[in-house]
């Protein structure tokens, strides 16, 4: 992959933080960084501030060891980013520790059940977040939200649920991410209200993508690519009933790209989920993840490595996804009918029509509310509204034949239209 200034964002870094960054550089020149990556500080710091020590079984313990050498050898964190990465993963153990408190005084929690939930599989940036936010619209579907992901417990509840004072302090944490990088809010939308993806949820298990997002740690990335997941879909299934518990909706309307990689595991955890797979020219949705993959690496560091993007995010990783998800669709003993697709460009050209055919096949009540809200939602969410999000297939330095034969076969058989010439 060669150098492109779609990969540098360091000019867009406001002075106070270049000023920060440096102290950072100085601090580290001498020794004396003092902001510690390794797992038993954090393990201590967790359990200090929540007065808790049962972290619920020790399966995390391995994921949790990886990560943390892949941050401190790997990451080129500089001073924000150490800040951040401690935060992340000091919050997750705290989550971890009140959720396994949460379900020693409510065992009940325990025998919540999760009926029919259905899953936005894709390729990043192919229309999976719209379409999420839109059938969130739907009084009967139940959505995390990213505060409440942020912060589980306690449990939310129906009453308090627009009004928890967790909303304001998780708002404070995603809006801080525009501040960092201000071209991020062109290319993703954070806010605590904003409806948000399974790893962070499965992030609680260490055993999730949401890190290799965040920050450069291959060798976390070579480990997780041949970790088992169902340790990872286990507290994902925890987390939804606790989060049910005083908040239930008639389903769980959920949403990764990840979910493709981890399709069969999904499966045995929910045998009657239904999955929706967005569609769309693998070649445009590669060089808009790697542009956002390096917004959000610069946050945290000065050196961005397109290489490493491009190793778990560019052309071969995403074949494999969608090889992975197609086996699975294929698998004998899977009923087709749990599945429905949806073409990008059809989303964007006529999205309720589109809806309108996912709520027929999975014989779902379209009403006439659900369609008003969303179509409100639609007019004040206009595309681009925070400016454009510039990219290009080109800033990716591969050969453009090779790549699209890579995804021929997909292409056909899902009649995805290339949107690069």
């Amino acid at each position: 992959m060669t150098e492109s200034r779609h990969f540098d964002f360091s000019d867009s870094h406001p002075a106070w933080l270049q000023r920060f960054n440096q102290l950072g550089r100085s601090l580290l020149a001498s020794g004396a960084m003092g902001i510690p990556l390794d797992a038993d500080s954090m393990l201590a710091e967790a359990t200090r501030n929540t007065g808790l020590t049962d972290f619920g079984g020790d399966a995390f313990l391995e994921p949790l060891s990886v990560l943390c050498g892949s941050l401190e050898q790997e990451a080129q964190l500089n001073l924000m980013g150490r800040l951040l990465a401690r935060s992340d993963v000091v919050n997750l153990l705290e989550n971890r520790l009140q959720v396994t408190e949460t379900y020693r005084l409510h065992p009940e929690i325990g025998d919540e059940r999760v009926v029919g939930p259905m899953f936005i599989i894709g390729l990043p940036r192919s229309g999976t977040s719209i379409l999420h936010e839109l059938l969130a619209c739907d009084p009967a579907h139940r959505v995390p939200l990213s505060w409440e992901a942020r912060f589980p417990c306690p449990p939310p509840e129906a009453a308090s649920y627009e009004t928890d004072p967790r909303i304001a302090m998780a708002e404070e944490v995603f809006t801080f991410w525009n501040e960092l990088v201000p071209e991020y809010r062109t290319m993703h939308e954070m806010g605590a209200r904003i409806p948000c993806e399974c790893v962070w949820l499965t992030a609680p298990s260490f055993v999730s993508e949401e890190f290799l997002g965040r920050q450069k740690i291959p060798s976390f990335g070579a480990w997780y690519a041949q970790a088992d997941l169902r340790p990872a879909y286990a507290y994902h299934h925890k987390m939804l009933k606790l989060l049910q518990w005083k908040n239930s909706r008639e389903r769980w309307m959920l949403k990764a790209p990840s979910h493709m990689a981890g399709l069969a595991v999904l499966l045995e955890h929910y045998p009657d989920a239904r999955i929706i797979q967005t569609h769309r020219d693998p070649l445009k949705s590669m060089g808009s993840t790697a542009s956002v993959l390096a917004a959000l690496h610069s946050m945290r560091s000065d050196e961005i490595d397109p290489a490493v993007i491009q190793a778990g995010f560019g052309g071969e990783g995403m074949a494999n996804r969608l090889e992975q998800a197609m086996r699975v669709q294929d698998a004998d003993g899977i009923d087709g009918r749990q599945f429905f697709d949806v073409r990008y460009v059809d989303l964007l050209s006529d999205p309720f029509e589109v809806i309108g055919r996912l709520y027929s096949h999975f014989e779902l009540d379209f009403t006439s509310e659900t369609e008003t809200r969303m179509r409100e939602y639609l007019a004040a969410k206009p595309q681009a509204r925070h400016g454009a999000h510039t990219y290009s297939f080109s800033d990716l330095g591969l050969d453009l034949a090779t790549e699209r034969a890579r995804f021929t076969a997909y292409q056909e058989r899902f009649d995805v239209p290339s949107e690069i010439p």
